[in-house]
């Protein structure tokens, strides 16, 4: 009466950017850096890989058990000449949900709530495509519990979630203390309803949610961290799909670098308010080919930064599945990233070459 499955994607990525960024096979943002810096190289990884692992129980509670757990290669490297071809493993997702005809309950690490949508992208698997330009998505330890209509037609349903409360402090090697959420003593709380409409194969959705969480400054005072979202996967016809997600809110970079990471602007005690979105438009050609084009921004409040002010990020992406297990993907993305000097932008080229089980 218990099924297991393992399943994971070896994947490598070659990779080139033309100017310096955050990160160089998964950029975020165009570093602001003085002339004469390197601005630019080519490099590959294989870090990107994912291996995951689920089994399932019928009849807990009364309704279907689901236990999974999600891993990569993309914590960090091992200080090393080896670089990053000394990955260190990390913990992406780990869940237990209880599945009844009309509800769920999900305990574990998951994307947050009111954001639990990606776009597509075989260059950005490590962090998703449109970090820091509108896609809010760091996993964190929650409970969430939801409720929705059953039937062929629309259905409606309406979720609650209590999440760990994080404000992207970086963590040491090793030990570690409470970040600036946490030393607030409250958890983040979100809420979301949506619709639903279509067959479970090939399934629509739009859905709109509340965030409401602390962080404190300097002064140790907690300070308001909210959003309100949207989010929306609808197919049309049955070759193309558009999927998405929009925020306006503050203090967001605890759910994955919402206002490009800034929690607090000018003089680190004025919350940064933030707006953002992304869009990504897919095309099946066939079967085994997939194409799409996307656009994701986020673009802080100007009067609570003295630097970084916008980012935005353009790409067009492919993934062909040729033949069995194996799996190619090719990918550009242009990012502009303003700061108060100037606007910088950043050419990124992705390949992408493994198989899939």
């Amino acid at each position: 009466r218990v099924a297991f499955e393992l399943s994971g994607r070896v994947l490598m990525n070659v990779f080139m950017n033309s100017k310096e960024t955050n990160n160089a096979d998964v950029p975020m943002y165009r570093k602001q850096v003085p002339d004469g810096t390197p601005k630019g190289g080519m490099g590959m990884a294989i870090r990107q890989t994912t291996l995951g692992g689920a089994f399932t129980a019928h009849d807990v509670l009364g309704g279907t058990f689901t236990g999974d757990i999600d891993v990569d290669f993309f914590g960090g490297q091992v200080p090393s000449p080896g670089g990053r071809t000394f990955p260190l493993m990390r913990i992406r997702t780990a869940r237990a949900i209880v599945a009844w005809e009309r509800a769920e309950l999900l305990i574990g690490q998951e994307q947050p709530l009111v954001a639990n949508l990606n776009p597509r992208s075989l260059a950005s698997v490590g962090a998703p495509n449109f970090s820091y330009a509108g896609n809010l998505w760091l996993w964190l330890p929650q409970v969430r519990f939801g409720m929705h209509t059953a039937g062929d037609g629309m259905r409606y349903g309406v979720q609650g979630a209590i999440l760990a409360p994080t404000s992207a402090d970086p963590a040491g090697f090793f030990t570690t203390g409470f970040d600036a959420a946490e030393r607030t003593n409250t958890p983040f709380l979100q809420t979301r309803a949506h619709v639903t409409w279509g067959d479970s194969e090939n399934p629509a959705e739009v859905g709109v949610g509340l965030h409401y969480g602390s962080i404190a400054d300097k002064n140790n005072e907690a300070q308001t961290s909210s959003a309100v979202t949207l989010d929306f996967l609808v197919p049309l016809g049955e070759r193309f799909e558009v999927r998405g997600e929009a925020f306006s809110g503050q203090a967001l970079a605890g759910l994955g670098g919402g206002g490009i990471g800034q929690n607090f602007g000018i003089d680190t005690l004025t919350v940064v308010r933030s707006v953002g979105m992304w869009t990504q438009l897919n095309y099946r050609v066939s079967p085994r080919l997939l194409v799409g084009v996307a656009y994701g921004f986020d673009d802080p409040n100007d009067d609570d930064l003295p630097t970084l002010l916008s980012n935005a990020t353009t790409a067009i992406h492919s993934e062909w599945r040729p033949a069995g297990p194996l799996v190619l993907g090719l990918e550009w993305r242009s990012t502009a990233t303003k700061y108060a000097a100037s606007n910088y932008p950043n050419s990124h080229f992705n390949f992408a070459i493994g198989f899939e089980f």
